[in-house]
């Protein structure tokens, strides 16, 4: 048996706001939708992941996602311009990425990444 996916399921009563962070901000693709459940994703080809953490690292407290991105900088700017509140970075990381925390609109912590 090998795990081909993991699916990040987020609650919320607010689907609007849900595209308005993921869709418009950070580019996903609605990949399905039924309504109750739209699917946001992309065409990359991705690694199956799961972290487990003590820590979020420099501190921080431990983001319910991790998001990498190819430009760290452009995904900032679009949730300033969207009006999201950074609570961390950007900050170049020892370990090799670039990144900022931001909270989504249902209060998840996102860690906005790329490798350096």
């Amino acid at each position: 048996m090998k795990v081909r996916r993991i699916v990040a399921n987020i609650e919320t009563p607010d689907i609007a706001a849900a595209k308005r962070f993921y869709q418009d901000v950070l580019g996903l693709d609605v990949l399905t939708d039924q309504g109750w459940i739209p699917t946001c994703g992309s065409a990359e080809t991705m690694t199956v992941q799961v972290s487990f953490m003590a820590e979020g690292g420099s501190g921080t407290p431990v983001p319910d996602l991790s998001i990498e991105v190819d430009d760290v900088d452009a995904a900032l700017a679009g949730m300033k311009k969207a009006g999201f509140v950074v609570e961390y970075g950007p900050a170049d990381e020892p370990w090799g990425v670039r990144r900022f925390y931001v909270r989504d609109p249902f209060g998840r912590l996102v860690n906005i990444l790329a490798h350096r």
